[in-house]
């Protein structure tokens, strides 16, 4: 089964983030629209991983994966998609076969693969993509076990090195930063903007258990849905130059080519109160007046200090790789044998049937009037010497493979 197990990868490597955009398949479409290409491919398994910046298609089929092979698998997995996106699809993606897509899976889900590299995100991502093609039939025993593999080596490398141990993404970082400056989970957070970044730092806050916020953005509905995510109050942007309730932090992102928080508005959000305040400006440029910093008793935490911590982590992270490398490099040795030994099981599958038959055959035809003529007790004793010559026949031949080659 090894050799017909392959994977299609489109990532950040070979593809614009866009671009893989165009693969994805919305969760309410996607068990129609997989299982009719399983069907229609003749596909054994077939399991479907999708994450901000990859698609993969992992699936066993006795087919050789050629040109034609994929032109027909991606014209129809996307049908509303020209012959000339089909042909991109086809000539930038990257396929492994054998041992090469084991291996692949293996970094996937080790993050080395990954656009940042120790994200531990990505098992999880891999998981619940086994398991919802699992739930949809997809998927068989031979991708359950690659799956089964997989995380085992990934949680293995989680612990035994440094890969995921230092944060790289600026909002990790600035959850980290607050962390260690031990902030009181009452802390009156404002957030100021509410796109992507600060969307993803509002709900980190919120999952570590920060619940008192209030969301300002210049487009208000965007503030009003941020807001509600995170039970807080939303405001338009304009409400800054008027908001009285003051604040222990401010963190803000917007795409502002001037500073949003001029000493003037930041002198009205302090509404009198001299305590030390928290800055965490992830725009750029600044949202945050200097001005501001060299005035008032502020700890003010820029993109620039984030990007360098982060830049620096990342390099840690790098040279941990090739101990990566050494883990995955035995696990693939480890998944030669386990399915060596899973070939022979799936093999042996008919042995029990095969030595029931042979002694229903034996009691009820060949030696049927034999045993009518035995008295009670005799039956008994014989029923125990067949019923345990019967279990020896069922594993001796499955132990005998496995000592054979393991030899």
């Amino acid at each position: 089964m090894l050799e017909q197990f392959h994977i299609i990868a489109f990532t950040h490597r070979n593809f614009d983030v866009s671009e893989v955009g165009k693969l994805h398949i919305q969760s309410d479409s996607q068990e129609e629209r997989l299982t009719l290409v399983k069907n229609e491919m003749n596909l054994n398994e077939l399991m479907f991983l999708s994450t901000c910046n990859r698609v993969e298609f992992l699936f066993c089929t006795e087919e050789a994966v050629s040109e034609s092979f994929l032109m027909d698998f991606f014209s129809k997995l996307y049908p509303n998609y020209d012959n000339e996106q089909i042909q991109n699809f086809v000539s930038l993606g990257n396929v492994y076969s054998g041992l090469s897509a084991v291996d692949h899976i293996l970094q996937v889900a080790s993050s080395i693969d990954s656009m940042i590299v120790g994200e531990r995100e990505i098992i999880t991502q891999v998981r619940n993509a086994f398991e919802d093609s699992r739930k949809m039939n997809l998927t068989g025993d031979f991708i359950r076990l690659v799956m089964r593999h997989t995380v085992e080596t990934a949680k293995k490398v989680y612990t035994e090195t440094n890969i995921a141990r230092r944060p790289v993404s600026v909002v990790a970082l600035a959850y980290h930063t607050l962390r260690d400056m031990n902030i009181s989970l009452d802390a009156r957070i404002l957030i100021i903007g509410a796109g992507m970044t600060n969307t993803n730092m509002g709900r980190f806050l919120k999952k570590h258990k920060f619940k008192n916020f209030a969301v300002f953005n210049r487009t208000f509905s965007k503030a009003e849905t941020l807001a509600a995510d995170l039970h807080g109050i939303a405001y338009p942007l304009e409400a800054l130059k008027t908001y009285d309730e003051g604040f222990d932090i401010i963190i803000t992102c917007t795409g502002s080519e001037n500073h949003v928080i001029t000493p003037e508005i930041y002198e009205q959000l302090l509404a009198n109160e001299t305590s030390r305040k928290v800055v965490i400006d992830i725009a750029i440029p600044h949202d945050l007046d200097a001005k501001i910093v060299a005035k008032h008793n502020v700890t003010h935490i820029s993109v620039d200090v984030l990007q360098k911590i982060s830049d620096q982590n990342l390099k840690e992270r790098s040279n941990e790789i090739a101990h990566v490398e050494e883990i995955l490099l035995e696990s693939i040795l480890n998944f030669q044998h386990i399915q060596k030994v899973r070939s022979v099981e799936i093999a042996m599958r008919e042995v029990p049937k095969m030595v029931k038959e042979i002694r229903s055959t034996a009691v009820n035809e060949v030696f049927k009037n034999d045993l009518n003529n035995l008295d009670d007790d005799s039956r008994e004793i014989l029923e125990k010497i067949i019923g345990y010559m019967e279990k020896k026949y069922m594993s001796m031949p499955m132990k005998l493979a496995k000592e054979i080659m393991l030899k």
